[in-house]
């Protein structure tokens, strides 16, 4: 028996595989090794008892965010010590994305969420990657990077007055309270991210449309142009892709790509390439 996660900071997904069946997929606290201590990944994994006997585990393969060296190390004593006669493989999520997304064909795989990555995938494994660089520097296309977009946008005065008043009406935020809140508060990258329901509400108006559209521009151009693989299809997981499908459809034909498969259950996908 297989046991597979693919893990966020916020949940973890697990299912089992047995030959050709797959079981419901169930749900943990999320393990990031960067943020969490051995101890808590252990309490996690320890939750897994009622579903599965570790004695019946032949292989356990875990994609998870911040899954890569030294910090994976946590992770894999922690699995090695629950299934002790378990074969351990411990990625990361963008691993796991590209093996949702592209199987065993080739192609460009990414994550739009709070955050942004990709991968040029082979069918077996990833052999170019953009840094992504995180929420200052990079994630463009991201729900960081596009609420950061949005509230530079508004306070300089660079959208519809329109715009601009539902922004104040709707999310009620000064400009000291967003100051304090990116440059003084923990996790400002999430907060940022926050602000996308107000884009998603007034996607319709074109200055809005615009906005979106031009930061999947800089996604394309900032990260995907660099694989130089024009004609593999790009596919994506991740909320952002949930709400902006069109929008970044635009975006990479303008750049002469094709929109590929995009996914709302990753480990659902995952498990096909198991089976």
């Amino acid at each position: 028996m297989i046991l597979l996660a693919d893990s966020g900071s916020t949940k973890t997904s697990w299912v089992t595989i047995s030959g050709s069946q797959v079981s419901e997929p169930w749900e943990t606290e999320g393990i990031n090794p960067v943020r969490d201590a051995e101890d808590v990944i252990a309490q996690t994994v320890s939750t897994l008892l009622p579903h599965v006997q570790a004695s019946l585990v032949d292989a356990v393969y875990f994609y998870g965010a911040g899954c890569i060296p030294p910090y994976s190390a946590a992770v894999i004593r922690v699995l090695e010590a629950a299934f002790p006669t378990a074969r351990i493989t411990v990625d990361s999520d963008m691993v796991g994305a590209a093996i949702a997304l592209c199987g065993h064909e080739e192609g460009i795989a990414c994550i739009l969420g709070t955050g942004a990555n990709s991968c040029l995938w082979d069918g077996e494994k990833i052999t170019q990657q953009t840094p992504a660089l995180g929420y200052i520097l990079g994630d463009e296309g991201s729900g960081a990077s596009l609420g950061k977009r949005l509230v530079g946008d508004v306070y300089k005065r660079q959208l519809p007055e329109e715009i601009i008043t539902a922004f104040h009406a709707e999310t009620s935020l000064s400009m000291s309270e967003v100051i304090s809140r990116v440059y003084r508060q923990p996790l400002p990258n999430k907060f940022l991210a926050s602000l996308v329901p107000f884009l998603t509400r007034h996607l319709s108006h074109p200055a809005v449309e615009a906005l979106v559209v031009e930061e999947f521009m800089r996604f394309v151009e900032r990260n995907l142009l660099a694989y130089q693989r024009p004609l593999l299809p790009v596919h994506f997981v991740g909320g952002i892709t949930q709400s902006f499908g069109h929008q970044i459809e635009k975006a990479l034909r303008r750049h002469g790509m094709r929109m590929g498969r995009t996914v709302q259950k990753p480990i659902l996908a995952m498990a096909d390439y198991y089976v």
